[in-house]
């Protein structure tokens, strides 16, 4: 008989972005490896952005327990009069005018540990009485949103269930809350709440070596490494058959642009290096740039015909593109998490077989990774230099051979690890 895990997550498809695919992969392979996972996630979510081909991977057999949750985006919405005013769009503004400042420092202030908080007490009301009917044998929250793991506290509290914290960035040294406004004696709230979480959980995951480093320091605990990875299924069937573009040099990035990933500096060189070359060359943005990326780019009449800005695609519909491009870019986190930053694309990227450059921490775990799989270079942001060395030298290939060190990431192999975690904590069953 299989074992029963609840998962508490806020995404979840059609949630798009690498925190659901996490969840999602996971459900999808821990049946093979014994155990039964229950999905609890809001039934009303806020999010931006939104991949419905995801909601095709959901198995039939998954329950997934939809509950509803009341956020204070919507209220904010009202007060701006705009169709999107959340904290993060918020913040990306030059000129914020008195109601940007408010929202953001009451986000900061009033709203701990975020604003998903008012989820907290109605959920522990709704699951306390499932646990104590012995219907999980354990559960597993996943933060940020934070709140989430405050719900397995109080859960663990007052049932005893065993409870693996997943945590996908810090907390307490999260480089967003500097981001805010935030006052002494809230930024001491959430390290006590951060405390606890570690003291009490029975188990925790974070998905960098650097991480896995700093959670081990604050907790004195051992903290396990499981990072995200790619899923083999998800490429096409025929992938290496599958020839890139003809038509000149493809770059591809994917995912976010926003204020922590800034591709201006490879821009800068792109365009040194081919703008008097003959050499045709097309950089396409497949994802949300932020607009002050995107001004830039409007702004330079050679970088306006050469960078393409498709804007958000289906994970199902990335592929195509995927395989048109010669060269994947990736953009790491210029801030104070940066070694530790490892985006949940750069193993896709490398399951691609396409060469990478990326812009980062040269000595961080996403550079160990993409050198340990020989799957592309790493340059710091300021490197301008390299990087316009590196795409002199760039020769575009139509074959690409598959590193075997690249296996130990695959959805698979990771669940399989995820289940050891659940084996080690899981209430025994009669």
């Amino acid at each position: 008989m299989a074992k029963r895990v609840l998962i508490i997550t806020y995404y979840w498809p059609p949630s798009a972005g690498s925190g659901v695919q996490r969840w999602l992969k996971f459900a999808k392979y821990l049946p093979e490896f014994g155990w039964e996972p229950v999905i609890f996630t809001p039934e009303n979510p806020d999010f931006e952005l939104k991949d419905e081909s995801l909601e095709k991977e959901i198995s039939p057999t998954l329950e997934v327990l939809k509950f509803p949750i009341w956020e204070p985006y919507g209220l904010f919405r009202k007060i701006k009069k705009e169709q999107l005013a959340d904290t993060s769009k918020v913040l990306e503004k030059k000129k914020k005018s008195f109601t940007d400042k408010a929202g953001i420092w009451l986000r900061a202030n009033a709203l701990i540990p975020d604003p998903r908080k008012f989820w907290i007490k109605p959920s522990v009301e709704f699951l306390t009485e499932l646990i104590e009917k012995g219907q999980f044998d354990a559960i597993i929250t996943t933060g940020p949103p934070h709140s989430l793991h405050l719900i397995g506290l109080i859960l663990k509290r007052k049932t005893g269930i065993k409870w693996i914290a997943d945590f996908r960035d810090p907390w307490s040294k999260w480089e967003f809350l500097d981001t805010l406004p935030m006052m002494d004696w809230v930024r001491k709230k959430h390290e006590t709440f951060e405390k606890e979480v570690l003291s009490e959980a029975d188990s925790i995951m974070t998905i960098s070596p650097t991480f896995q480093k700093d959670f081990e320091n604050l907790s004195g605990k051992k903290i396990h490494l499981l990072t995200n990875g790619f899923d083999m299924t998800d490429l096409p069937e025929n992938w290496s058959a599958l020839k890139p573009s003809a038509n000149g040099l493809e770059i591809l990035y994917t995912g976010v642009i926003d204020s922590i990933r800034n591709p201006i500096p490879f821009l800068t060189a792109l365009k040194e290096v081919f703008e008097k070359k003959s050499e045709k060359v097309n950089l396409r943005f497949v994802g949300k740039v932020s607009e002050n990326v995107k001004s830039e780019i409007e702004s330079d009449s050679w970088l306006k015909e050469h960078v393409i800005l498709e804007g958000y695609v289906t994970h199902e519909a990335i592929f195509k593109f995927y395989q048109n491009a010669h060269l994947l870019l990736l953009i790491l986190t210029d801030t104070k998490n940066a070694q530790g930053n490892i985006p949940g694309k750069l193993f896709e990227y490398i399951a691609t077989r396409r060469p990478i450059i990326a812009l980062g921490d040269p000595d961080g775990d996403s550079a160990k990774i993409l050198y340990n799989s020989g799957s592309g270079n790493v340059y710091t942001h300021k490197d301008i230099q390299g990087i316009r060395s590196f795409m002199q030298d760039f020769q575009p290939k139509s074959d690409f051979s598959e590193s075997s060190s690249i296996e130990n990431y695959s959805r698979k192999k990771l669940t399989k690890q995820l289940a050891k975690i659940l084996n080690e904590n899981a209430n025994s069953v009669s």
